[in-house]
């Protein structure tokens, strides 16, 4: 879905309703809950349900999306709750956004494929960091697209350099997300 179709989504109500509801991802909870916080970078973090959660439990948290209104309502969110989180909105298919290399002890990229981005989610984390990766897989003999991996396609991402902590395909536990997917939790060593 191009970027001017999520805008629209999230100005017409369809979205926001949806994403103010629902639950952080369990997985991020999960994983979170173990670690000592720290900076986290939260990509494709529509209007922030994990950066949310993430702040709240003393982690210093940038969060960044495309779509304006989602980060809008992001914003909204985090000032209600008297959360410092730094927003940005950038085009994450282009030039203007960067992840700094080994900034980061905790990047998340929940339901969001971009194969030219995890390079840089990779080089993001420090040593000892986590980076929590989420995407949508094919299913039923459907075709590998931009926004569909195929199966073990997102593991191959992270070689050696990488302790895998958590491996999972399937129907996850994100009760936002119906469709069959693919799961990582790796630690840089």
């Amino acid at each position: 879905m191009r970027i001017d179709q999520w805008e629209a989504r999230y100005r017409s109500g369809e979205r926001t309703e949806t994403d103010l509801l629902a639950a952080p991802t369990p997985l991020l909870i999960e994983t979170a809950e173990k670690l000592t916080p720290g900076n986290a970078l939260d990509v494709a973090c529509g209007t922030g349900r994990n950066a949310v959660w993430l702040a709240e439990r003393g982690w210093h948290v940038t969060a960044v999306d495309g779509a304006r209104p989602a980060i809008e309502i992001l914003n909204q969110r985090a000032q209600e709750r008297g959360l410092p989180i730094v927003t940005r909105v950038a085009d994450l298919e282009g030039e203007d956004f960067r992840i700094e290399p080994a900034s980061w002890d905790l990047i998340s990229k929940c339901f969001y494929l971009q194969r030219s981005l995890i390079p840089a989610v990779r080089a993001g984390v420090r040593p000892g960091g986590i980076a929590i990766v989420m995407v949508h897989i094919v299913e039923n003999g459907e075709e590998v697209t931009a926004t569909r991996a195929a199966p073990g396609e997102l593991r191959s991402f992270f070689g050696d350099e990488w302790e895998i902590l958590h491996y999972f395909e399937g129907r996850g536990k994100d009760t936002a997300h119906k469709r069959a997917s693919a799961e990582i939790v790796a630690r840089r060593r």
